[in-house]
């Protein structure tokens, strides 16, 4: 494969859906350098509100056709709530038995398997399907993201591995068995609300001790980020790391005390198995 972030055979990236997902693929896209403006096309329902979100990126390719999108694009993200995509297939049926073998349609719908979309995008012969969970800190670079396949009479394989590139320019990337993707949906996918909450909590903590807001969630946020890095370039598991941090009858020991009292480990792990469990129920 050839270097993340050089893309070969897909010449228009298309998302159906301009909601919070999207914008930070194709923010993150065009940050990178992977892709120019112009070769990307959104639709949603509400015109207006596309344009003033998607128009500072340079994207002015907006609408509320979805057909366009679909034929337009070689790469298409379906970035619909799960709930909402029974709405969009009337579109998609405009292009009943058209020849969309040069086409990849990648869902990022939770809980929405390769078996109902293969059924409710029937209309579509042949065609290529993937079903990919990232996440919003893509639009950073500093994404994760899990995806799989599904082979519908001809897999394009060019594309498949263009939509690859796309997701390792944006950060951690790897191809899973479609059975866990919703346990990292419920990890990955979400985590990064779990984060902000606890980023906001420490920043808190911090305002109750006197220090000023805004000092606040930059020293908390620096923190979160130079513990996760220390986490990825060391290799070294948190409990290690932790452990060297807490000094025998030191602040930090004391602090981890009383975060162990909030049974703040536990619920954190039920918050992964709540939101797996959620992601299932939507298929």
């Amino acid at each position: 494969m050839s270097s993340p972030g050089k893309l070969e055979a897909c010449k228009a990236v298309g998302f159906i859906g301009g909601g919070n997902m999207a914008y930070a693929i194709a923010s993150g896209l065009l940050n990178k350098g992977v892709v120019q403006p112009e070769q990307i096309l959104v639709s949603a329902t509400n015109l207006p509100n596309l344009q003033k979100r998607w128009s500072p990126l340079g994207v002015t390719q907006a609408t509320v056709n979805n057909e366009e999108v679909a034929r337009k694009a070689d790469v298409i993200f379906i970035c619909v709530k799960p709930q909402i995509f029974p709405n969009i297939l009337d579109d998609f049926n405009k292009m009943r038995n058209e020849d969309c073998s040069r086409k990849l349609f990648v869902s990022i719908m939770a809980g929405v398997t390769l078996e109902r979309l293969k059924t409710n995008l029937e209309m579509f012969q042949p065609f290529t399907l993937a079903r990919a969970m990232p996440n919003t800190p893509m639009q950073v670079g500093v994404g994760c993201t899990v995806y799989c396949r599904a082979k519908c009479h001809q897999l394009t394989d060019p594309l498949y591995k263009d939509m690859q590139r796309m997701f390792e320019a944006l950060g951690v990337a790897h191809e899973v068995e479609e059975s866990k993707i919703n346990a990292v949906t419920g990890l990955a996918g979400c985590g990064p609300a779990y984060v902000y909450e606890f980023i906001e909590a420490l920043a808190d903590g911090g305002v109750k001790q006197g220090i000023p807001r805004a000092m606040a969630i930059q020293l908390a946020a620096q923190t979160v980020m130079g513990a996760a890095k220390t986490v990825l370039d060391t290799g070294k598991h948190p409990a290690v790391l932790k452990d060297e941090v807490c000094s025998p009858g030191g602040a930090t020991i004391h602090g981890v005390h009383a975060l162990e009292q909030g049974s703040m480990r536990g619920t954190v792990m039920n918050a992964v198995e709540r939101a797996s469990k959620r992601a299932a129920e939507l298929s």
